[in-house]
């Protein structure tokens, strides 16, 4: 009998234990099914929060966007004029930046009897270089009305620059007086490419004369050049995006195909050999990106057989820029005068 005892009660014990086995268990699927309603409410609110975050971040971005492209407006209209006449010289500049701000610059100002030419290219490009440019510009334009010799301005220009013991920006600057009366260009050329003067009778000469960036040296020395333009000549002032731009066989634009892209269009009006001439950069790039700012500023002394200006017509450059802006009252008794140079666009 005692097994049959031992034995009932086995099976007795094992059925109390599954049947507290399976209420553990019925509880615990209890607890999970009241949790599952609040673990979904959570999910709901973290992606709804996310989505308010990314929303939120997309306006900031469109903002800043506008910001920049307001203030690469702003850098342009400080470059301009963009095309003018006076007398005898046509005068056309362009800025093709790979961002929206450019570490490169150009201005045409009012200097009493004289023209003041500068092309300028600040180490690096986008915000950094581009925020930099209105504080240099402001110093070309102070020192080139301070001083009668191009090298004397640009040499106060650089020791305002090397007076910053912080972060300094180095720039390479070409900066001419033009003379419309005498036809004189008297220049400093410190660190950019050496401009190039297209003659008439097909030979090129290359203005060298200045000295090192500026930014750099507190004492750098610089000296000025002078050339005449004579009817027909052509300056290019240019900056090394131009010259080191790329194609797909990693071959560079350089200095022959610029003189040949320039010398192509000769007797056009500046802004037609301006606009040919970059054109013929990017054709040259064909579907590579330029790897740096473009900017290319053409002076143009009209010559017994100069062609009127012409729109330039090519897949980059398809839009006239209007009449170009006339600066010299060539009525003048004295037959010097002040020049009221006024903004184009």
């Amino acid at each position: 009998m005692m097994p049959l005892t031992e034995r009932a009660l086995d099976v007795r014990r094992n059925a109390s234990e599954d049947h507290r086995l399976q209420k553990l268990r019925d509880a615990t699927a209890e607890k999970e099914s009241q949790k599952l309603p609040s673990t979904r409410g959570e999910s709901a609110e973290t992606i709804q929060s996310v989505k308010e975050e990314l929303i939120a971040v997309r306006r900031e971005y469109a903002k800043l966007q506008q910001a920049i492209y307001e203030a690469a407006q702003v850098q342009r209209k400080l470059c301009a004029p963009r095309e003018l006449v006076c007398g005898d010289f046509e005068i056309a500049g362009e800025i093709f930046p790979v961002r929206h701000l450019s570490g490169d610059f150009f201005k045409v100002m009012q200097l009493d009897s004289v023209l003041g030419l500068a092309v300028g290219d600040i180490a690096g490009k986008g915000l950094s270089a581009g925020i930099w440019q209105a504080h240099l510009m402001g110093l070309i334009q102070r020192a080139a009305r301070r001083h009668s010799d191009a090298a004397d301005a640009i040499a106060e220009v650089n020791r305002e620059l090397c007076q910053d013991q912080d972060e300094r920006p180095l720039t390479a600057l070409f900066f001419a007086r033009l003379d419309p009366h005498s036809n004189d260009l008297v220049y400093c050329n410190a660190g950019l490419p050496a401009p190039l003067l297209l003659r008439q009778n097909k030979t090129v000469e290359r203005l060298e004369e200045g000295g090192p960036m500026l930014g750099a040296m507190p004492a750098a020395v610089f000296r000025s050049g002078r050339v005449r333009l004579n009817p027909g000549d052509m300056l290019i002032a240019y900056s090394d995006g131009v010259t080191e731009c790329r194609n797909s066989q990693e071959e560079e634009f350089e200095i022959a195909r610029l003189s040949a892209a320039a010398g192509a269009v000769t007797g056009a009006g500046a802004n037609q050999a301006l606009f040919s001439t970059l054109a013929a950069v990017l054709d040259f790039a064909d579907a590579c990106p330029p790897g740096d700012d473009l900017t290319l500023l053409v002076v143009r002394r009209r010559g017994a057989a100069m062609k009127e200006p012409t729109n330039s017509r090519s897949k980059y450059f398809s839009a006239s820029r209007g009449r170009p802006t006339s600066l010299c009252d060539r009525g003048e008794p004295t037959g010097r005068k002040r020049f009221p140079i006024t903004e184009l666009k």
